[in-house]
């Protein structure tokens, strides 16, 4: 029979005090929860419809007193369903409503490129009703390299 001596035990150490009882108490920043997403999806849509206006604006004169607003949702639907954006002619003022547009339009591919093109588009084509034109004569230029 092997007999073992006994040790002493090691002496304590004295951790900082920014460790826990399991040495993981005050973590770095990385490792913390979930911070919120930097940028919301109407911050997103508002910047999409800005670009595409600013664009439009600066392309056609007739364009450059009109308000583009962003709802959340229509009053209520007309008899072609919710409508996507709303023109007031008189009052040089168009109306996108978020909702409709990110929800009830379907994408072949659901990725930031193809939702912005799909919120550029509706701009483009609400501005087009405005201006009683084609929308592909407002930008014919705007998506050839995508």
């Amino acid at each position: 029979m092997i007999r073992r001596r006994s040790r002493p035990a090691p002496p304590r150490r004295n951790r900082p005090s920014r460790h826990g009882r399991h040495g993981r108490d005050d973590r770095s920043p990385v490792v913390r929860p979930p911070l919120p997403p930097l940028e919301t999806r109407s911050e997103r849509f508002d910047l999409s419809v800005g670009t595409a206006a600013e664009f439009l604006r600066s392309a056609w004169p007739e364009l450059r007193e009109v308000r583009f607003e962003v709802a959340g949702m229509p009053a209520a639907s007309d008899e072609d369903g919710i409508p996507r954006w709303q023109v007031f002619a008189a009052e040089k003022r168009i109306v996108l409503y978020r909702l409709p547009i990110e929800r009830l339009n379907r994408l072949h591919r659901n990725d930031d490129l193809h939702r912005r093109m799909m919120v550029e588009s509706c701009v483009f084509r609400a501005a087009a009703e405005y201006l009683d034109r084609d929308p592909w004569d407002l930008g014919p230029d705007r998506f050839r390299f995508l």
